[in-house]
């Protein structure tokens, strides 16, 4: 099952990742344009057209949102008494904080449950709240660690709500819950863009990682491998037994836990010149690392749900 969960899901990612990362080596691109064009075009396409199509109700709602509330609160407390015990201090503490609390939800979690649960869009829509509950924290708590309280609560909630992915989400769930028909000549240039997410985010997650480069492995790095990627899962597994969750529900959010950390983290940490290299070193140690964690993780939950 390991290696055929690997050949099926994780190696076509490691294909396209790969194809971003000999691409940017070889054309040398500007990645910004790309990124931009991801977050403002295909990524909203692919959210707003999951929420359309996907049946929800409100018990399911109130689990995915209670776990999160309980899996973000122990992931900061983990990340919290490690830093205390590790004597770490300003940027270093602020890279383990970020790096095991804040996860690749958007160009790696997205196209991995679509590729998991493209027969189930629940599974799909259940990653994309988790990708915008990751948002809110990344802009929240993950730059509050970086800034101390440099910034102020109305800035981050404004750089939040001009979020694309935000309007598809409200866009989303308005047309679901009243039912509002979507024309064909709206519904099949959304399609155009919703198919063309996995691959741009893939060969754009890659060029990203063709920017960094390899380092000394810090201690920082070392438990941010072990927080993001071992104790995550783990932390995720007990919660969804504790709140008795199972069938696709309990399987996105037990995958949606394996992912990698959050390559946000490296951007705003190089926009505020607040430890960048070793907030990029985390980024790529621990994309690399879950190739394995994360197939072990989508195995398991086949077994377990």
């Amino acid at each position: 099952m390991f290696s055929a969960i690997f050949l099926e899901v994780i190696f076509p990612i490691l294909a396209l990742m790969t194809l971003g990362l000999f691409l940017q080596r070889h054309y040398e691109f500007k990645l910004k344009p790309f990124s931009t064009l991801l977050t403002v075009c295909f990524m909203p396409a692919s959210i707003f057209l999951n929420l359309y199509y996907v049946e929800m109700d409100i018990v399911v709602l109130s689990q995915i949102l209670g776990y999160l509330l309980l899996f973000t609160l122990v992931m900061i407390l983990f990340s919290t008494v490690i830093t205390k015990m590790l004597h770490l201090s300003g940027g270093e503490a602020a890279v383990l904080k970020n790096s095991v609390s804040l996860m690749n939800s958007g160009n790696y979690g997205l196209p991995v449950s679509q590729m998991i649960f493209s027969a189930n869009p629940l599974g799909v829509t259940i990653q994309i709240f988790v990708l915008i509950f990751q948002n809110l924290l990344t802009y929240s708590y993950g730059l509050y660690n970086l800034l101390s309280a440099t910034k102020s609560l109305k800035g981050i909630l404004l750089s939040f709500l001009k979020m694309p992915i935000i309007h598809a989400l409200i866009l989303g769930l308005l047309f679901q819950l009243f039912r509002i028909p979507l024309p064909t000549f709206i519904e099949t240039p959304l399609s155009y863009l919703a198919n063309g997410f996995i691959a741009l985010a893939l060969i754009l997650l890659g060029a990203q990682l063709a920017t960094i480069q390899f380092g000394l492995f810090h201690r920082v790095v070392l438990f941010s491998i072990i927080g993001r990627l071992l104790v995550g899962p783990s932390v995720a597994l007990g919660i969804i037994l504790l709140l008795n969750l199972d069938g696709i529900v309990a399987q996105s959010l037990f995958i949606a836990s394996s992912f990698p950390t959050s390559r946000n983290t490296a951007t705003l940490a190089l926009q505020y010149n607040i430890e960048p290299d070793l907030h990029a070193q985390v980024v790529l140690y621990t994309t690399l690392f879950s190739c394995l964690t994360v197939t072990a993780v989508i195995a398991l939950s086949a077994v377990l749900f």
